[in-house]
């Protein structure tokens, strides 16, 4: 269950990205851009050293790696220093605290970018901004403030041998693939026990269908609005209907189990993200091909993708070590040697239009075409309140699953009551 562990990890950053604190060095007049001569084209310019402190364990090697290349090409320095795991957040607030911060960070999409709010530096008009992928930026109060790690997505994995996507479409149809392949003997569609995969992505969808999804957010935690009023939470309810009556029951189905099941074409789809690929190649040759497409509730047709971890810059640095930070990132960002970084060295897929990615997995791959084109919506699950799919949405889900009995409907008076004892606390 390593992969479920590190799927939660980067989704329980939860709460609402608000406007931006101004504070002595953290934004505002940066028309002259720090790094406009330090484009990976010009001649290496002499800057001052800088620092990096991060999150993700997993590309620490490869960062300090990619520091040693940046001085061979530049004669720049970078000190990376250590990836702390879960003590990460708590070390980078003592660092900073003590005015010991390191020139670039990095921070999760949602509390944790909330929280640190009044270090960062407005990044709006650095040269490697304009290629960031449209809506994938950090932004707060209107500035562009971080810069995205890669992305991740989720919808509908399923088997082209199975399931047309242009069967698909909406609740009618939805509903329709789910009894044929129940009254072939075969489960259509398989959620799983986890919490995430159980309710906390698939419920990501009514809320990123409202116009504004945070704002929407907001008046749930206030008690302005509820679910069971709104008319994309009315058809969710009737999809975990569909749902219900159809396929497995998912309490009964673990992970690896789920992702099992379709591997060996016992299920046509589940619903997951692209990491699952990690577990399905381990199969080696399915037999069959796959794809992603979107959770089609409403007639949604685009692809949940949101961004775990973002760049930000030390807006309290001196001058100097903010030019050389944000020049550090547009070497990144725009050097055939960063590029490749991001994707072959840190595995990521690219969060900026300027960086192509080959030889992606087809789950992956599909992430990918969406964000680059737009076809997107948010993972409005950033800004839940904090804990609350695992501690309240989850066990109203099970709730629902175990009692034959209970309506959409009912479910989502259930739905209603945990979040608002959720957003009390």
């Amino acid at each position: 269950m390593k992969k479920v562990k590190k799927v939660f990890g980067l989704l329980t950053a939860t709460a609402m990205i608000a406007a931006m604190v101004g504070c002595g060095g953290s934004g505002g007049n940066n028309s002259a851009s720090p790094s406009a001569t330090a484009s990976s084209s010009a001649a290496p310019e002499k800057l001052k050293k800088i620092s990096i402190f991060q999150s993700k364990v997993e590309i620490a090697e490869q960062l300090e790696a990619l520091a040693k290349k940046y001085t061979e090409e530049t004669g720049n320095e970078v000190e990376v220093w250590g990836a702390a795991g879960d003590g990460y957040a708590t070390q980078l607030q003592a660092k900073l605290t003590a005015n010991e911060g390191p020139s670039i960070f990095s921070v999760a999409t949602g509390a944790e970018a909330e929280k640190f709010k009044s270090y960062y530096y407005d990044l709006s008009n650095e040269p490697y901004v304009k290629d960031i992928a449209p809506n994938m930026a950090l932004t707060i109060d209107g500035k562009v403030v971080g810069v995205p790690y890669g992305v991740e997505g989720f919808g509908l994995v399923y088997n082209k041998s199975l399931v047309d996507p242009k069967d698909v479409t909406d609740l009618a149809s939805f509903t329709k693939t789910l009894e044929k392949f129940k009254a072939e003997g075969k489960n259509g569609l398989s959620l799983s026990q986890e919490a995430y995969f159980l309710i906390g992505h698939i419920i990501n969808t009514p809320f990123a269908l409202q116009p504004d999804p945070q704002a929407f957010i907001e008046k749930l935690n206030k008690g302005e609005v509820k679910m069971a009023d709104t008319k994309e939470f009315q058809e969710f309810a009737k999809f975990m209907e569909a749902i219900k009556a159809n396929t497995k029951n998912p309490l009964e189905v673990k992970y690896d189990t789920q992702m099992g099941d379709f591997a060996t074409g016992k299920t046509a789809m589940v619903h997951q993200g692209n990491w699952s690929y990690a577990m399905l190649k381990d199969y080696g040759d399915l037999g069959f091909e796959i794809g992603m497409m979107p959770f089609p509730l409403a007639g949604n047709n685009k692809l949940a993708v949101g961004v775990a971890s973002n760049w930000v810059i030390n807006g309290k640095a001196d001058p100097d070590e903010i030019k050389a930070a944000s020049a550090f990132l547009n070497w990144l960002f725009t050097s055939e040697t960063g590029k490749n970084a991001i994707v072959n060295e840190f595995k990521f897929i690219p969060a900026m239009v300027n960086i192509e990615a080959k030889d992606l997995d087809p789950l992956s791959q599909a992430v990918y075409e969406a964000t680059k084109s737009g076809q997107t919506i948010p993972w409005a699950l950033n800004y839940f309140p904090q804990g609350i799919i695992v501690n309240d949405l989850a066990p109203a889900t099970q709730e629902f699953f175990l009692n034959k009995n209970m309506t959409g409907e009912q479910f989502l008076q259930k739905l209603d009551a945990a979040w608002a004892k959720a957003a009390k606390q």
